[in-house]
């Protein structure tokens, strides 16, 4: 019997951006997959063509925030190619204010946000408000550890902080005291990995970069739920949710994205799930039991980052199953529940193929449409006030004015091979032959994910690292992104 046609894929990379996926996270597919290469400033043309040229159906790959409108232009030039995750999914990629309307239309429990485009409005909300506030930037980079997040304890902070920073929209939240957060990561709308991540005593951001610590263990059920359920309304193949669990018990949503970083044996299974879902039955979806991440967890987070296919057997009942299994039990809302009990409540799920632009860029682009027209938004597009248990919510319209104001267009960050270089020579030691060799024993990815989360892991490999040059690139790594 003759197997049907696979799709044909392409992998979407671009110049300067970190690949998520490459080929052999597709281990085992049958035909060529294609890589598309977008170079930025007027590359789209081009990049439409190679796509239709390579004759791709499926192209997977996250799109950077300053790239989102340019590929929703190029997506519905290719009304022929899937894309996954499909724009619409990645609308929250975009900036922290595409997040927050997300989670207001969804009634997704989040902090109390405030956004305001027009200057004005924003000095009298800083006026008249209640502090300590949260402010963020809202588009352009990714956070780098915090560093665009900041608290203010007055209005002369927030003052001084904006006219500092610039960020527009002035993005507000409340502070919510929290205990702590936990990242949770899905496949299919199932939880593959979570983890705590803890503030240090007497701070307040939770970044491990930032001194946080973090742990993996008794995630509670129902803050995976919540991560679910923000998965499903997104209908994402695979997706990222930072849950803020606070002093008062509550569950919040900080953030949530499918461009978020990730082990490598995690994006093999959602290579193996995504081949599973183009596959017609040619391929079985990856079995990720709940709190898989509990014992892969125990091991060192070095060992975690070479780590690739793993695989699990199924719960499958027996006697010393039975013995071993039947011993491992959660507390739950519900009572006690068995481990693999819980894993049956969390399947791995096929996302739905839509036709329809849920987040059209004509409607929902505030970022590029402020100023050209006057609309008022529609009150369930607004912020409500919401409680993860009692969902009360408090109305509010929000006018956009019409005001002659340029809005100058997010540059992109580009972390080049040069910029890494340039970090590691500023090091008193380290010249060229040294970065070099650095470079050569790192990849671009490994470098940025070092700098950022683990510097020693770089001491470690080279026995002429010593002295002060740890201190030295911690340093010149900040300084480097308090330029961005």
């Amino acid at each position: 019997m003759k197997k049907e046609k696979l799709p044909k894929l392409g992998l979407l990379y671009m110049d300067y951006v970190l690949r998520f996926f490459d080929k052999s996270n597709f281990k085992g597919w049958p035909d060529k997959i294609e890589i598309v290469t977008y170079h930025w400033k007027n590359d789209k043309d081009r990049f439409i063509k190679e796509v239709k040229r390579k004759k791709i159906d499926v192209l997977i790959g996250n799109v950077p925030a300053t790239a989102y409108e340019t590929f929703r232009e190029i997506a519905n030039a290719l009304p022929n190619v899937q894309f996954i995750p499909s724009l619409d999914t990645q609308f929250s990629n975009k900036s922290k204010e595409n997040v927050t309307r997300f989670a207001w239309k969804y009634d997704i429990p989040i902090p109390k946000t405030y956004i305001h485009y027009d200057a004005d409005k924003a000095d009298r909300f800083i006026e008249d408000t209640e502090y300590p506030k949260i402010i963020k930037k809202s588009y352009g980079p990714s956070n780098y550890g915090g560093y665009f997040v900041h608290k203010v304890d007055s209005k002369q902070e927030a003052r001084n902080l904006l006219a500092q920073k610039k960020y527009h929209p002035a993005y507000f939240q409340d502070f919510v005291p929290m205990e702590a957060d936990v990242r949770v990561m899905l496949i299919g709308h199932k939880p593959v990995c979570a983890f705590w991540r803890r503030a240090p005593e007497g701070e307040w951001l939770t970044n491990t970069s930032q001194g946080g610590s973090m742990d993996y263990m008794d995630v509670p059920k129902e803050l995976l739920d919540l991560a679910v359920q923000v998965s499903k309304d997104a209908n994402a193949e695979y997706w990222a949710c930072d849950v803020a669990v606070g002093v008062d018990g509550e569950y919040r949503i900080l953030e949530c994205a499918t461009a978020f970083a990730a082990f490598p044996y995690i994006r093999d299974w959602i290579g193996q799930y995504i081949m599973y879902k183009f596959s017609n039955g040619r391929f079985n979806k990856p079995n990720a039991p709940l709190y898989n991440w509990e014992e892969l967890g125990k091991m060192d987070a070095s060992v975690l980052r070479t780590l690739r296919y793993i695989t699990f057997g199924k719960y499958t009942p027996s006697y010393d199953g039975a013995y071993f299994l039947d011993k491992k039990v959660r507390e739950t809302e519900d009572g006690d529940m068995y481990l693999h009990e819980m894993d049956s409540l969390y399947p791995m799920l096929l996302t739905d193929d839509r036709t329809e632009e849920e987040w059209a860029s004509d409607k929902w682009n505030y970022q590029d449409n402020y100023g050209k027209s006057v609309r008022k938004v529609h009150a369930k597009s607004n912020p409500k006030d919401i409680k993860p248990k009692k969902k009360e919510f408090e109305k509010k319209e929000i006018e956009i004015a019409q005001k002659d104001e340029i809005i100058e267009e997010e540059k992109s960050i580009i972390i080049t091979k040069k910029s890494i270089k340039k970090i590691l020579t500023s090091v008193d030691g380290i010249g060229k032959k040294k970065s070099n060799k650095i470079l050569k024993k790192f990849s671009h990815e490994e470098i940025i994910t070092h700098l950022e989360e683990s510097p020693e892991t770089i001491e470690k490999k080279f026995p002429w690292f010593k002295g002060n040059m740890l201190d030295e690139l911690k340093s010149a790594w900040n300084n480097f992104k308090n330029r961005l």
